[in-house]
């Protein structure tokens, strides 16, 4: 991982973020998927965020971001939740018909890039199928 700066700061600051679709239903693929990473894209630019790495599943979304340290990983993730549930739903009324309401559950799975294992997200989702 590369160190980055801003005006007042020099900083490295890695965040996993995953979260699912409401119900945990397998709406995120082909166009869909392929529209919500570029959703992403877009997102971070202005915020300066750095998207390491895009994971989108059928049923979970995986970002691996360099944030600056002005943005808390909740507030990165109420970004990208937020930005994304309204304009899937505007450009694909379909996701309308099948959830809706709120496109993504309120909860999520926030871990910094030296803590997280590929089984710490595979519990986080095995958890949110109880749910």
């Amino acid at each position: 991982m590369k160190t980055r700066k801003t005006r007042y700061s020099v900083y490295n600051l890695n965040y996993h973020l995953v979260w699912i679709p409401k119900h945990r239903k397998p709406l995120l693929v082909g166009k869909i998927a392929q529209g919500l990473k570029e959703l992403f894209r877009t997102s971070a630019k202005p915020k300066d965020v750095e998207l390491l790495a895009v994971e989108i599943m059928p049923d979970y979304i995986h970002l691996f971001v360099s944030a600056p340290p002005r943005y808390s990983p909740s507030k990165l993730v109420n970004v990208f939740k937020g930005v994304s549930s309204r304009r899937l739903k505007e450009k694909y009324p379909e996701l309308k018909q099948k959830i809706p309401n709120r496109l993504w559950t309120r909860t999520y799975y926030v871990g910094t890039a030296g803590t997280v294992t590929s089984e710490t997200i595979k519990k986080y989702l095995q958890e949110q199928s109880l749910i």
